[in-house]
């Protein structure tokens, strides 16, 4: 019975970057790329929708941001966050765009169109969204799989709130980008109320109002 080998051959191309579940990743972990894509991909959008949608009012606009334009924008911020001020302006510039198509709004600074329409800017959701996710696993429904990411010190000495988590420190910088790492100084400056809401409803109420200075 004779054996019979074949070779096949496969030439196996680099490539300087790669998507993963629609992440895409670049050979030095720098995301400035992958949401510079992103803003464009937004743009587009918007575009499709100024050509295509003859109102300009609020009550159609917003929604169809909120459904079409928004998704991009955020997508696996938890993990990818943008770091970078060049990069939070690029994806703020998209939501700049998207306010001044309002009817009544072209007057109206960037910021002053956020409080009219009753929103907030991308850093701010961001930031909001983060909390949520680490008092869910601090003190929520994931608390268990929470002992495992947070090292936490509770001291009712502390000032501020009294449950804490450490601040690890880290020779490399990609390591404090981590959601586990970014988000423990912001949440160690929240007020102790706001910490010690009794349910994610309750903390989702209390952080808004705690960061309604903040745009």
């Amino acid at each position: 019975m004779s054996t019979v080998k074949m070779r096949v051959k496969s030439n196996i191309e680099s490539s300087p970057a790669e998507k993963d579940l629609g992440v895409l990743m670049d050979e030095e972990l720098d995301k400035s790329r992958r949401w510079a894509l992103v803003a464009q991909k937004a743009n587009c959008i918007l575009g499709c929708m100024k050509r295509s949608v003859a109102s300009r009012s609020r009550e159609v606009i917003l929604p169809l941001c909120s459904a079409l334009v928004r998704p991009h924008l955020e997508y696996c911020v938890q993990l990818w966050s943008p770091q970078h001020r060049k990069d939070m302006d690029l994806l703020e510039q998209v939501q700049r765009r998207a306010t001044k198509m309002i009817r009544g709004m072209e007057h109206l600074c960037h910021e002053e169109r956020l409080r009219e329409l009753g929103l907030f800017s991308l850093e701010k959701r961001r930031l909001w969204g983060h909390l949520i996710a680490a008092f869910q696993y601090l003190k929520g429904a994931y608390k268990k799989d929470g002992d495992k990411f947070f090292s936490s010190a509770c001291c009712d000495r502390t000032r501020g709130n009294g449950f804490k988590p450490k601040e690890g420190r880290f020779r490399l910088d990609i390591r404090k980008k981590f959601f586990t790492m970014r988000v423990v100084k912001h949440w160690n400056r929240l007020p102790r109320e706001v910490v010690d809401a009794p349910s994610l409803a309750a903390f989702k109420v209390r952080l808004d109002r705690a960061l309604s200075n903040l745009i």
